[in-house]
């Protein structure tokens, strides 16, 4: 017998059955097509690449992470959820009310409530956003919930640390989920440290070894810190001293922005952060009071509409991208977006393009120094149809810009956890706050342009005349870009 031959029938038959697979098993035909690739043309090392990354997980419902609720609880929830929604809704100014379609697409996809009488400060880089939050973690007065994909060993950890521990012996109850890849330098002493002191420290989707490259794929990307059920912080800055800019350590400008926010749009970041827990934790969680304080037991901060949108392996749409989508869309005016990650996809290119098309001022800033060359160069190739649709593209020299914002209109201010990329919408479970407000948005818009004051713009011209190898490259790297 020729084993060989008899080795390449195998084969050949197992790689129709993963082709086959691929087809019926992947929704994006851009994705469907990379991965075919993939398998036909690098045998084997593309089949093991495609049950490694790029089973679909939202579909097969891997992740269960739902808050446990009895039925009349459940329904009631629902109803008070669409009250306080439509009464936001009719009471809104022009911001809520331009809005509603995209505030009923995220109330009707995931049940985030749109709500009022929030109070919302924009922190820009680690050195406003670390002394916010060691000020609010001081007057918890019954718990602190903490979830981040990068906590990392440094002087602000220490501080955080000093303050859970602190706390806990108080009586406070300390919950920390850490993404087990992103924090993987914690997980020795600090996390010991904090266990010792009484904090419930925990990690997301633990990595295991015989799953190493399933479970790397799939990561919590979040970062939130919810206290007392009334105060929240939430944004792209994680917990590490690179992200602050006092020139004690030699490092690369950081530009970033994070939210705080006080009212009732925090319940839906303590919903999600339960929900996470649920996850990781043997011992579930039912809701009381002290998590969701009644609405009206709130003491009224601010005047501010806030809404969160969120989505991850566990939910049925890609709502952090439809989000996206719909701002762009009902944009009339202006639009001015910072990613650090571009790799849009056709949809979020067409809307793009369309936008700008239609006499919608489009201003992109991402980064001129990356983290990535990979997929800077696959970002690149995009830049091309963007900037002839009329699209004005930034540069960001003075650092690297971390920051994933979002300014529609100067009536919608979008800050949060999510790239604009396959990763961010498909694979991570991330979050982002929307606020429905032309102060905050015009808070938001002069930072973008003091941002860009330390960009360099693209010209058009010279930028289709990029030397061809380069060119080339880029759209090498673009090829690859749905499996970034």
């Amino acid at each position: 017998m020729d084993w060989w031959l008899l080795a390449e029938i195998i084969y050949i038959i197992l790689l129709v059955l993963v082709c086959l697979r691929i087809i019926y098993d992947t929704r994006s035909t851009t994705k469907t097509l990379a991965y075919l690739l993939l398998a036909i043309f690098v045998p084997v090392i593309g089949i093991l690449f495609y049950f490694s990354f790029g089973i679909n997980y939202r579909k097969r419902k891997m992740y269960s992470k739902k808050l446990e609720l009895d039925d009349d609880l459940a329904q009631q929830l629902q109803q008070d959820i669409y009250a306080v929604s439509r009464r936001t809704l009719e009471q809104g100014g022009a911001a809520v009310k331009d809005n509603r379609e995209l505030a009923f697409m995220l109330l009707r996809d995931s049940m985030s409530g749109l709500t009022s009488q929030n109070a919302i400060k924009l922190l820009l880089n680690g050195e406003e956003k670390f002394p916010e939050v060691l000020k609010a973690l001081e007057e918890a007065r019954d718990h602190i919930h903490i979830e981040y994909y990068i906590f990392e060993e440094g002087r602000i950890a220490r501080a955080i640390e000093n303050v859970l521990i602190r706390k806990a012996a108080e009586g406070v109850k300390v919950r920390f989920i850490y993404d087990d890849f992103g924090s993987r330098s914690i997980r020795k002493k600090l996390v010991r440290r904090l266990r010792d002191a009484g904090v419930q420290a925990f990690p997301f989707y633990r990595i295991i070894f015989i799953a190493l490259a399933n479970r790397l794929n799939f990561r919590n990307h979040r970062k939130i810190i919810v206290i007392d059920g009334r105060t929240a912080f939430v944004g792209g800055i994680n917990i590490s001293d690179r992200y602050i800019n006092d020139g004690k350590t030699k490092q690369v400008y950081w530009r970033d922005t994070h939210m705080r926010i006080d009212g009732p749009g925090v319940q839906y970041l303590q919903y999600l952060f339960l929900c996470d827990w649920n996850f990781c934790v043997q011992d579930k969680i039912r809701p009381d009071e002290k998590l969701f304080p009644p609405l009206n037991a709130l003491p009224v901060k601010g005047n501010k509409a806030v809404q969160i949108a969120a989505s991850g392996p566990d939910s049925d749409l890609p709502t952090i991208m439809f989000s996206l989508l719909e701002a762009i869309n009902l944009a009339t005016k202006e639009l001015l977006i910072t990613t650090p990650y571009f790799i849009p996809g056709e949809s979020l290119m067409d809307a793009l393009i369309v936008a700008a098309l239609g006499g919608v001022s489009v201003k992109l800033l991402v980064p001129g120094i990356s983290d990535s060359k990979l997929v800077n160069l696959a970002a690149h190739s995009y830049y091309d149809d963007l900037l002839q649709a009329g699209v004005e593209i930034y540069l960001y020299q003075k650092g690297f810009v971390h920051a994933k914002t979002l300014v529609a209109d100067r009536k919608v201010a979008i800050v949060g956890t999510a790239n604009m990329d396959a990763r961010s919408f498909d694979l991570n479970f991330e979050v982002n706050a929307l606020v429905y407000d032309t102060e905050v948005a015009d808070e938001l818009a002069k930072v973008f342009f003091n941002d860009i004051e330390h960009a360099q713009k693209i010209d058009a011209r010279a930028w289709r005349n990029r030397p061809v190898p380069k060119q080339l490259l880029e759209k090498t790297a673009r090829l690859v870009s749905p499996l970034l």
